[in-house]
């Protein structure tokens, strides 16, 4: 497999450092409000790099964190005169149902920023040990940014150009301007803990270096994130941990494009901002992940009103394909039959088209091409009048479902048949039976009568040449 580098600009062949087991850490979301769909990429995409290298055989510790102390909690708790554990735990909560809707599997761990809050403060003493911080007389304490020689190197800004746009803000006390708090000093109604410095609240960027050291180790395989924390915050990240840890922070940085509005920065000021909640509410859940994972991720996504109809139509095309074939599989007859080989063939060729997309830099663009190949070859061959054999049937279903759930795809909607109790299912297929014979004995009013009796129950049925489908509404 090969992932583009963030730090050497270059697509690399990921090899982890410890054969099939990787360690990621993935920027997770300050929690002052609900996540937009700008948040729902990464999550998304990164989702789907952790389920294919298990895929592959991999052992993943997946940490994902909570930033749950941070100037947007401090004032969104003052706006709603509360305080910042209410604020924060309440959108972690929220975050929760979101990622739980994209069908976002839970990290391995998901730290809070507040729970560690003394390997923040042990780093913070090495770098002061070392040289490369400082404490001033407001409690503060700054990174020395000139003294680490390859700051820039994974933004590839030159540091004089970095400081060309560097200012020094009221209250600030630097020997630099590019210098960036690693300690915030306590000012008058905002939370605070003890520290040798006195007493005062983390920086952002140390607070994600202080999670991967005490979760993951010094060193870890890939560090995930958008592409607007490349600098400063993933750049600081690696100055602040690699001057303290005197290893390698990360050896893979993987970043996902921007999201755009019918093709404009998405922004509050131009009315054009949307949550993953507002989104779901319209349209559902499954059609934003589609989303998210049908452009290259490190390409742009435009987001639009015709885009979500595409993702719904396109999801409707995977549903009817997979629901067909669970059809067929139930009537299937045992035994291979006449060209089973030739369509298993098909079916692999399908297979290795999908694993050669995500080898390549997680291209889930043409992955989802390759799925929709097997959805046409599914289409074309698998129907009664084929007559696939039943272990055809249940491999073919199998390659397609776990090829989808790589994707996390095809997780909203039941088997039409396994929506119901096992009674009622019974009861159900009692009833087309029923149904069936009054058909062939050409009493219709009988057959209207059991159609009308299941519609009144929400089931729906669809005559096929196969036989008789149905699902509940």
């Amino acid at each position: 497999m090969e992932l583009y580098n963030t730090l050497t600009r270059k697509k690399e062949t990921f090899v982890p450092m410890t054969p099939k087991k990787v360690k990621i850490y993935a920027c997770g979301p300050t929690v002052y409000n609900y996540i937009h769909i700008g948040n729902a990429r990464p999550i998304c995409v990164f989702d789907v790099l952790r389920r294919y290298l298990e895929y592959l055989g991999c052992q993943v510790t997946y940490v994902q964190n909570f930033t749950d102390v941070d100037d947007k909690i401090i004032r969104k708790a003052k706006e709603e005169n509360s305080d910042y554990l209410t604020v924060s735990r309440r959108y972690i909560e929220e975050y929760k149902k979101d990622a739980a809707g994209l069908n976002v599997r839970p990290a391995t761990i998901h730290p809070k920023a507040t729970e560690n809050i003394d390997e923040m403060q042990k780093i913070i003493s090495i770098l002061i040990q070392k040289g490369y911080a400082y404490p001033t007389a407001n409690g503060d304490v700054y990174f020395r940014t000139l003294k680490d020689k390859e700051y820039g190197k994974l933004s590839h800004q030159p540091l004089e150009d970095l400081q060309a746009g560097a200012r020094i803000a009221t209250g600030e006390i630097k020997e630099d301007a590019m210098d960036f708090a690693l300690w915030k000093g306590a000012k008058p109604g905002e939370p605070y803990w003890n520290s040798p410095w006195g007493n005062g609240r983390p920086g952002w960027h140390i607070e994600c270096s202080a999670m991967v050291r005490r979760y993951l180790g010094k060193t870890i395989d890939i560090h995930c994130g958008g592409q607007d924390l490349i600098f400063p915050h993933h750049e600081n990240e690696i100055a602040q941990s690699e001057c303290c840890n005197g290893v390698p922070f990360a050896h893979y940085w993987v970043h996902n494009g921007y999201i755009n509005v019918d093709n404009r920065k998405m922004s509050k000021s131009l009315h054009n901002f949307f949550t993953v909640r507002d989104v779901a509410n319209v349209y559902g859940y499954e059609p934003i992940r589609y989303l998210m994972i049908s452009t290259h991720y490190r390409m742009p996504i435009s987001y639009s009103v015709e885009m979500m109809t595409q993702c719904k139509a396109a999801l409707d095309r995977l549903y009817n394909c997979r629901d067909n074939l669970a059809f067929v599989m139930k009537n299937a007859q045992l035994g291979e039959q006449t060209g089973d080989a030739a369509v298993k063939e098909k079916l692999e060729k399908c297979r290795i088209a999908f694993e050669e997309a995500m080898n390549d830099d997680l291209n889930t663009a043409n992955a989802l091409a390759a799925l929709f190949e097997m959805t046409k070859e599914i289409n074309t061959d698998f129907s009664a009048e084929k007559h696939p054999g039943k272990e055809l049937c249940q491999y073919a279903y199998a390659l397609f479902t776990k090829l989808a759930d790589v994707l996390g795809l095809l997780y909203s909607r039941p088997v039409p048949g396994t929506d119901t109790g096992d009674e009622e299912a019974a009861d159900i297929e009692a009833l087309i039976a029923q149904r069936t014979q009054a058909r062939k004995d050409k009493n219709w009013a009988e057959a209207d009568r059991i159609r009308d009796e299941l519609k009144a129950r929400s089931i729906v049925l669809e005559d096929t040449p196969q036989g008789v489908k149905w699902h509940k509404v």
